[in-house]
């Protein structure tokens, strides 16, 4: 069994891997890390469990991350489990994989989301919601003014708002999950560990790809793109912004767009994100944000204005986007049709049967103005101002002063 280090060193370099398939829509790719990053966590989560398994301390095992079961949860994995040994001695698992439950138990599904959140700054600093099984979501892009007038008076103005409506059952992400016949002696627990791991790390992947840079068809309409103009159900990406340098005249600009809201109503902003690929903070963003100090240090990550920067491989190097996080909505939820199911069409992979678990979910901005995307290829360092200033300037001075 290979140690966590190097467990953990071989998760980055497949979540890498997953994340430039989704960008490149290439889906064999997609499905060997995906394959891949299973493998990884069944030999981290045996692991973990050779080494706890023994241990009754509730205590010891939460502080490892493995929860403890609802009695629904219990249940349900403990079905799924009798199912797939039912299919080795004759039995007919694939039916009874599929009545456990009509989804997985909501119990999981919220476990799956605070995961995310916890693990992902992005997704904790947009307004996510886990909407169960809803599968319309109806949200206010607009409202109206309230007038003052007599008692007696007619109303003449009326509070009033422009919906729209996010279909979430548009979008479907379909997980497949390999799961190896070891997983099946470790009981309940801890294929709940595995499966919720398992679809937290590969989510969290395909969320960012379609927050970010989604183009509505087929999945979220992201930050990046224009919210009309569709050409086949395909958004255009916004015309990317041109800057040189992150400084107060620059970011007074951008702010200044990001404050109209909709029915040209102004709003105020307290902070920003500023989502970047990492490529590009590491070579653009951190130096043109890392001043020298006057002791001769450095002082890193100096923003003329709140910031919350966020590194994100979703977006195309080159470019930044700049917005504000709770103006993006996504929803995502069991579905009302979600299912276990089961394929023996993987032959490929040895001594392993395939599960799919379908989630259902839509996001989108909810104004034009809320997020600006930004070319940011030609960023430069921050240069230190220096300004020679000499005495005749002052009252009293001679000439020829430093």
């Amino acid at each position: 069994m290979k140690n966590l280090d190097t467990l953990n060193e071989k998760k980055a370099e497949i979540l890498q891997r997953m994340s430039e398939a989704v960008k490149s829509n290439d889906t064999e790719a997609f499905a060997q890390a995906w394959s891949d990053l299973a493998n990884n966590i069944q030999d981290e989560v045996m692991k973990d469990a050779q080494e706890l398994i023994r241990q009754n301390d509730t205590t010891v095992l939460a502080q490892r991350g493995v929860r403890q079961l609802t009695s629904e949860e219990t249940k349900y994995w403990q079905g799924a489990i009798d199912a797939i040994r039912s299919d080795m001695t004759g039995g007919h698992a694939k039916s009874a994989v599929t009545l456990i439950d009509e989804t997985l138990p909501k119990t999981t599904i919220n476990a799956v989301f605070d995961d995310l959140t916890a693990n992902h700054p992005l997704l904790d600093a947009i307004n996510f919601q886990n909407t169960s099984a809803l599968t319309e979501i109806l949200i206010s892009t607009t409202s109206g003014v309230a007038g003052w007038s007599e008692l007696t008076a007619t109303i003449t103005d009326e509070l009033s708002g422009a919906f729209a409506v996010i279909n979430l059952d548009k979008k479907k992400l379909s997980a497949f999950i390999p799961v190896a016949n070891a997983m099946l002696d470790l009981g309940p627990t801890w294929l709940d560990q595995y499966v919720r791991t398992l679809l937290s790390e590969a989510l969290a992947v395909a969320l960012e790809a379609g927050i970010v840079d989604g183009d509505g068809s087929g999945k979220p309409l992201g930050m990046t793109r224009a919210l009309t103009g569709a050409t086949d159900g395909v958004y255009p990406r916004k015309a990317a912004t041109a800057i040189t340098a992150l400084d107060p005249a620059t970011y007074g600009t951008i702010l200044n767009t990001l404050s109209q809201g909709p029915n040209n109503k102004r709003r105020a902003i307290a902070s920003v994100l500023l989502i970047v690929n990492p490529a590009d903070y590491f070579t653009k963003v951190f130096p043109a944000t890392t001043p020298r100090t006057t002791d001769g240090g450095f002082n890193s990550g100096v923003f003329p204005f709140p910031t919350t920067v966020i590194q994100s491989a979703a977006v195309p190097e080159g470019h930044a986007v700049m917005g504000l996080g709770p103006k993006y909505f996504m929803g995502l939820g069991t579905g009302k049709a979600g299912k276990l199911e089961y394929s023996d069409e993987y032959k490929f992979l040895e001594d392993q049967r395939v599960y799919r678990i379908k989630l259902y979910g839509n996001g989108r901005a909810l104004d034009e103005n809320a997020f600006v995307y930004l070319d940011i290829s030609g960023l430069v360092p921050y240069v230190q101002q220096v300004k020679v200033t000499n005495a005749s300037d002052f009252p009293g001075g001679t000439e020829g002063g430093v």
